[in-house]
């Protein structure tokens, strides 16, 4: 926007009119030439001339100066300002003013004994002070949910002593767009009135977490559209923190068959001088005996971490709470602390059909599942039951959390239709897929359709072992273990020679793992409640003097663990989750027969609430976590269920923007930045009225003063 010139006080330009006095006098004292009778002289007329021009020249300059100081007097005296951007206005007129405070965990960062959500209070209860009457105010805070423009003042300033941190922190970014929204949409042209003028205030301690640069983009343009909207941010942070941080917690398993050990890691890293400090992990009973069970002392140097791990023993059978913490304090305290929940239950039942009787074919896939060294300790993560194939259409299903289906032949459609109802009904279903697949008899099965992922089209063959599982995306469930290590799996070392191809998938399948010729080998498909699982080669073709794959046997690990996690996947295990982020919905699977009491949960700070079961899910669903720590679910007294709450690693991140990363990530947004109230002060002034030019105009009024003295002196003198 261009630069404009306003006055405060325009009447008094009419002073210019003054500069008609010098003139005026001018025009009187000028010396009238007095007529005198000499010899003709040339050379005394010659000089004569040319005095009297130098005369004149001095006349007009010693005008010149008289008049620009009287000019520039009356202009300084209106108090002129030089406006660059934003609406026309004065101090005294009436804005819509949105005042943003950043309520991350972070801003509980303490210094010179305040906090730095204290100091933005503080700040911003001052800053309402400085607003002009009738002006229509909005506090924001980063907290989710909607916001409107507060009553009055009055309900503005209580509004913001009241501001408090949030775990589940949104941007800085999100928020200030909702302020635009409020200061420019028609939707609140009611609620702000007929103010022209519009500021955004925002309370920041610069964090860069706060500022994703994914987002900023779409703030840009909202601040497009309003080009006459004046942003301020207000640095209340620190400069150079201190702080000591405990990593998130990597629980070993979050269901973990009973009698296990839990291993838990961590990292501690250090912002700021070398320091030393002792970690401590703590298990909390569930009516609240808090037991020590280990601690790792630490020498961090300056900006250094360090890997941390803690071993839990043998764990009974039910629901296990703790927390890792950091001894002592720091400026930081909402980083010192991690919670976890974690729950030991009897293994996993599942139903293994052999293909043939007596058993023995599938011996390999019950040993993975449950290793005879892990059975014998009682630590196995299911139990494997082994029936032929004969025995399925009589045999109950309901038992077991998944059923596997080991080189089947064709079904009858008794069978068939059996397995759907079982996986519609919430159970897990898994096919590897062997020789004594029959194409056509598949194919003939409506039933064997309405449940497999896709009809078999061919056997397909890769006599030179260059084929082998290549999974690609590991955001499934079944491959996060495999996240870690992505690039370190031996995939290669355990061949496929021949596997089955599928045709077009059904509607709803999609492919987990394919081979490494992009041909689907892991396949799901939703059925109603629960999931089948058709892995296109066997998992037990060892004993075959021409085996379909080295799978079980070359290098066995990543095998063994893919189809631990194809069963734990297919047993719903993996849907089992106990530890959440602030403000994320947590289901907690109840494991047992819903009561028809309701649920008594336990926050932290011990706030209690009830609710109720949802019985088609088996699950309770608490959906107020902003709360960070443990959490109790208990029933008839006992204490059934639970789960942990913890903060993202964004919400406590101390790591600050500097002025140039700043304009650089805002780009064109105009804003001025401000640490203290006088800079406030000025950078407001500077933006509603402009840049006063009273002391420009002044200094000139004087160097023009001297001038004129200078040269009248030296004038009338001579």
């Amino acid at each position: 926007m261009g630069s404009r010139m306003i006055f405060v006080t325009p009447m008094l330009l009419a002073g210019t009119a003054f500069v008609a006095v010098p003139i005026v006098l001018h025009l009187i004292m000028r010396r009238k030439p007095r007529h005198f009778e000499f010899p003709a002289l040339r050379l005394v007329e010659r000089r004569h001339e040319t005095n009297r021009r130098q005369v004149r020249l001095r006349h007009l300059l010693l005008l010149a100066l008289r008049i620009g100081l009287i000019a520039i007097l009356a202009m300084a005296l209106a108090r002129p300002s030089l406006q660059f951007s934003g609406s026309f206005g004065s101090q005294e007129s009436p804005v819509a003013a949105a005042l943003v405070f950043d309520a991350a965990p972070r801003m509980l960062y303490r210094e010179a004994n305040r906090t730095r959500l204290e100091a933005a209070r503080r700040l911003g209860a001052w800053v309402l002070t400085q607003l002009p009457r009738e002006s229509k105010v909005a506090v924001l805070d980063t907290r989710p949910g909607p916001a409107a423009f507060q009553v009055d003042r009055a309900a503005a300033a209580e509004r913001v002593e009241r501001l408090e941190p949030v775990g589940n922190s949104r941007s800085l970014v999100k928020t200030m767009q909702e302020a635009y929204g409020l200061l420019t949409d028609p939707a609140h042209e009611d609620e702000r009135g007929d103010v022209a003028r519009k500021e955004i205030y925002v309370f920041t301690d610069l964090a860069r977490a706060a500022w994703p640069a994914a987002e900023v983009s779409a703030l840009l343009e909202d601040a497009a559209k309003a080009p006459d909207t004046s942003v301020f941010l207000i640095d209340v942070g620190v400069e150079d923190p201190t702080d000591c941080v405990l990593g998130e917690l990597r629980l070993s398993a979050e269901v973990l068959p009973n009698r296990s050990p839990l291993r838990l890691r961590t990292e501690l890293a250090r912002l700021g001088p070398a320091v030393e400090r002792t970690v401590e992990l703590h298990l909390v009973s569930a009516d609240g005996e808090d037991q020590k069970r280990d601690q790792k002392t630490v020498s961090l140097a300056a900006g250094a971490s360090a890997e941390l791990s803690f071993q839990i023993g043998v764990l009974e059978e039910g629901t296990h709470q703790g927390y890792v913490r950091i001894v002592g304090q720091d400026n930081l305290p909402a980083d010192d602390v991690r919670w976890f929940t974690v729950l030991a239950q009897p293994p996993w039942p599942i139903l293994v059909v052999d293909p043939r009787s007596p058993h023995g074919y599938v011996e390999f896939l019950t040993q993975m599942l449950a290793p005879e060294s892990l059975r014998k300790s009682g630590q196995a993560r299911f139990t494997c039951d082994v029936i032929a194939i004969g025995q399925l259409a009589d045999h109950d299903l309901a038992p077991y959390a998944a059923v596997c289906l080991v080189d089947p032949p064709p079904l009858s459609p008794r069978v068939w239709q059996k397995l759907a109802e079982y996986a519609a009904a919430g159970h897990g279903l898994a096919l590897f897929l062997g020789r004594n697949a029959r194409p056509d008899e598949f194919r003939s099965s409506p039933e064997a359709e309405r449940l497999l992922p896709a009809m078999l089209l061919r056997q397909a063959r890769s006599p030179s072992g260059e084929l082998h599982l290549s999974p690609r995306d590991l955001a499934h469930p079944i491959l996060a273990e495999f996240r870690s290590a992505a690039d370190a799996v031996p995939w290669s070392d355990a061949p496929v020679y021949r596997y089955w191809e599928l045709g077009p998938l059904a509607k709803g399948a999609h492919v987990i793992v394919p081979y490494s010729d992009g041909r689907p080998a892991l396949v799901e498909r939703s059925v109603g409640e629960g999931r089948v699982l058709v892995l296109t080669t066997p998992v037990s073709d060892q004993a075959q003097a021409k085996p379909w794959n080295l799978l079980p046997v070359a290098d066995a690990w990543p095998f063994f663990i893919l189809t631990n996690q194809m069963m734990l996947y297919a047993a719903r295990g993996a849907d089992w989750r106990l530890n959440y982020y602030a403000g994320e919905p947590a289901t907690v699977p109840l494991g047992i027969a819903p009561s028809k009491k309701p649920y008594l949960v336990t926050a932290p700070g011990d706030v209690k609430f009830p609710l109720s079961a949802d019985p088609a899910r088996n699950a309770i669903t608490v959906t107020s976590t902003e709360a960070v720590g443990n959490y109790r679910i208990q029933s008839g007294g006992q204490a059934d269920r639970g789960f942990s709450v913890n903060l993202t690693p964004e919400q406590t991140d101390l790591t600050r923007l500097d002025r140039a990363e700043l304009d650089e990530l805002l780009g064109p947004l105009s804003f001025r930045l401000a640490r203290n109230q006088s800079q406030i002060e000025r950078d407001v002034s500077t933006d509603r009225v402009g840049r006063e030019l009273f002391p420009f105009l002044i200094l000139l009024v004087a160097i023009l003063l001297g001038a004129e003295h200078f040269v009248s002196n030296r004038f009338y003198r001579e």
